[in-house]
């Protein structure tokens, strides 16, 4: 095995809470070495629950094993301290609003002065331009903007409530994705031309770019009025002898699929019905179509036998599992797809593991979840700052260090 896939790229993390961090949280997995810059009021993110000993899961999860720093850019002291950082950074990712940076002279217009070959990556809810740029931006209202929060709203039959906002902060992490994907693209460019650029990431964008049904929805076709468009792409839900969920992809409204529930049931009966001739009869008639699947699935004890019937008829099944249960899966312990993080309280945290496996590269061990500023010595001496002078920065509050307490963000 050779090193990491990212070996020896050094990243300044300007990023707090979700798309950012997450951004770099992929690149800690590859390799690179990240050094995150905290605010002196701290990442919000730590006083997500629960708490592992003083260490927030939240936070863990997609901040272990980053170095950490925590000054207060109003300080002139610190502001130099960040640009020598800048010096000697590849990678730049930063997700405040637009020109926020600019006032503490790390824009990347002030940044390329002085680092002419930087890869400065800001992530925002619109965009660095444009008549939307300072609009505060937020998974769910970057949701409702971009069509997915309509999209639910459409498949829990057009009953707006509460409800129809999804559990999971879409936007942030896919943008975070986003945003790590524009890294390596932009490191391969200067590999190629020796020149660095800067990249703007639009959550709006991303969650546009994913969109798998924009296509038909830009098409100015009204096709939402149709009354299979939303049903086909329902995957029905059905309880096993036992009581565990399970669901099987896709719908049996949608007709090929309807040849293939058949086939699976071995009813070839129901290809003749007059209940479900067509896509519309069988949305009509979706209730009784169910019942049938429903029955059959009763019939089997074993799930290894339902599984292959399915899957000989080219559908999938999958169990209705929480997220622990899968990390106890025959399936995580092969993978590795858990991994052990120190909690920093004598004890460990159990968290995702990477995505990926490479042949020919190593990924690194997931290094431990620092404390807020716990890196301002190491890394300040680093840049060949005296001792005295950093803990003169430090008792004036230009550096700042703590230890967040469980349930609290004092």
């Amino acid at each position: 095995m050779s090193s990491s896939p990212l070996h020896g790229v050094r990243v300044l993390d300007f990023t707090r809470v979700l798309s950012g961090p997450h951004c770099t949280k992929m690149l800690r997995d590859l390799g690179a070495e990240i050094t995150k810059i905290e605010p002196p009021a701290g990442d919000v993110a730590r006083a997500g629950v629960p708490h592992l000993g003083s260490m927030s899961t939240y936070y863990a999860q997609q901040n272990a094993g980053k170095r950490n720093i925590s000054l207060d850019l109003n300080w002139p002291q610190a502001r130099e301290v960040v640009r020598k950082l800048g010096e000697e950074a590849d990678v730049i990712v930063e997700n405040f609003r637009p020109g926020t940076l600019a006032r503490f002279g790390m824009s990347y217009d002030d940044v390329v002065k002085f680092n002419s070959d930087i890869v400065y990556v800001s992530i925002s809810g619109y965009g660095q331009t444009g008549p939307w740029r300072n609009r505060p931006a937020f998974a769910p209202t970057v949701h409702a903007e971009t069509g997915l929060t309509d999209i639910l709203r459409q498949h829990y039959d057009g009953v707006m409530s509460q409800a129809v906002n999804d559990a999971c902060s879409h936007a942030d992490v896919y943008t975070g994705l986003h945003g790590a994907l524009a890294v390596l693209a932009a490191l391969h460019h200067r590999s190629q031309t020796g020149e660095g650029q800067h990249v703007d990431v639009s959550m709006a964008a991303t969650m546009l770019s994913v969109n798998e049904r924009a296509g038909a929805q830009l098409t100015g076709l009204d096709v939402q009025d149709e009354p299979v468009a939303l049903s086909a792409n329902e995957s029905p839900i059905f309880e096993l002898p036992d009581g565990r969920l399970l669901t099987i992809a896709t719908s049996p409204v949608f007709s090929p699929m309807f040849v293939r529930y058949c086939s699976m049931m071995r009813r070839a009966d129901l290809l003749k019905d007059p209940r479900y001739a067509t896509a519309t009869l069988r949305k009509a008639n979706l209730v009784d179509l169910l019942a049938e699947v429903k029955a059959w699935v009763m019939t089997f004890t074993d799930l290894d036998q339902l599984q292959a019937q399915v899957s000989e008829a080219g559908l999938a099944i999958g169990v209705v599992r929480s997220t622990d249960e899968l990390s106890r899966s025959e399936w995580a312990r092969d993978w590795g797809a858990i991994v052990h993080v120190d909690d920093r309280n004598g004890g460990s945290m159990r968290m995702p593991g990477p995505p990926w496996r490479f042949s020919r590269s190593e990924l690194p061990v997931p290094g431990a979840p620092y404390f807020q500023g716990e890196s301002n010595t190491e890394v300040l001496e680093e840049l060949g700052i005296p001792t005295a002078q950093i803990q003169a920065m430090q008792q004036s509050g230009v550096l700042r260090s703590r230890r967040t307490v469980a349930g609290s963000f004092d």
